[in-house]
């Protein structure tokens, strides 16, 4: 792929980052006073292992997704431009991937449907295809970095394009194949889907290969900064699950800083990496 077809896909990234916060933000002041009603008819506490620590804490408050939402969004935007701007001239086959995670982001804005839909009447396949964007946005962010890793590990440079699309085929595959209980939702206004534990499972399974993948690489390179870009990326993936799991104070703010540490940790050291090719 080439450097212009790939800061094709950060100015874009950067149109639809801009998009998703200003559908947030409308979104959020039109269905500002559904949010305690949503909350209060919540099926079920959000997922996540600081979650499960916490749900005896605190109960879960109904403004908190929403800021979560434009947390993300917000991230999003601000981080896609600083990779487009810092990478524009460096040609790099793990920022591509790194800049599709943090554009995936902006499809959290899909969330807002929840509370929109008790204000509005909205078409029920209207809500069911904002859940599946949903789901493809968050399982398109996490092969992404999976792609990183393995074009880390040494995957040909040349093939970004096969690859990106059976990235792009397997999210879509399993967001419009997972069952999804229009009716129920959880405290941060995701509608419940079925095979929750599995997929924990495998997204666990991803994040370890991924991990492993930039050791390999900083083995195989004889190059520190790999490493260092591994513990980056670790980092933003449990930024992210804090963030987009967070239905308490407790949690969103921590999990922006953690994810945004881990992203320019993990950019910072590949751009310093390449400086030197």
């Amino acid at each position: 792929m080439t450097l212009s077809v790939r800061n094709n896909f950060f100015r874009g990234g950067i149109i639809i980052a801009i998009l998703s916060l200003a559908l947030i933000a409308a979104g959020g002041s039109s269905a500002f006073p559904a949010f305690h009603e949503v909350t209060a008819l919540a099926a079920q506490r959000s997922g996540g292992l600081i979650q499960k620590l916490i749900e005896n804490i605190s109960g879960p408050m109904p403004n908190v997704p929403f800021w979560a939402m434009l947390f993300a969004a917000a991230y999003s935007l601000i981080s896609i431009t600083l990779i487009y701007y810092f990478f524009e001239k460096t040609q790099s086959p793990e920022i591509l991937f790194i800049g599709l995670f943090v554009i995936s982001l902006t499809f959290e804005s899909a969330r807002i449907i929840i509370p929109l839909k008790t204000v509005f009447p909205l078409p029920m396949m209207l809500i069911v295809s904002a859940a599946r964007i949903l789901l493809f946005g968050r399982y398109f962010g996490l092969f992404s970095l999976f792609a990183a890793g393995v074009y880390a590990a040494g995957l040909d440079a040349q093939k970004q394009e096969p690859f990106l699309l059976l990235l792009i085929l397997a999210a879509m595959i399993i967001a419009m194949n997972v069952p999804i209980d229009s009716l129920s939702w959880d405290s941060t206004f995701v509608l419940l889907s079925a095979y929750r534990p599995m997929f924990n499972v495998i997204e666990t399974g991803i994040v370890i290969i991924t991990i492993l993948s930039f050791f390999v690489s900083a083995y195989t390179r004889g190059s520190r900064s790999y490493m260092q870009i591994g513990i980056g990326i670790f980092l933003a993936f449990a930024g992210r699950s804090l963030l987009l799991d967070s239905d308490t104070w407790i949690t969103p703010v921590p999990g922006l800083m953690i994810l945004t540490m881990g992203t320019w940790f993990a950019c910072s050291r590949l751009h310093l990496e390449y400086l030197w090719l």
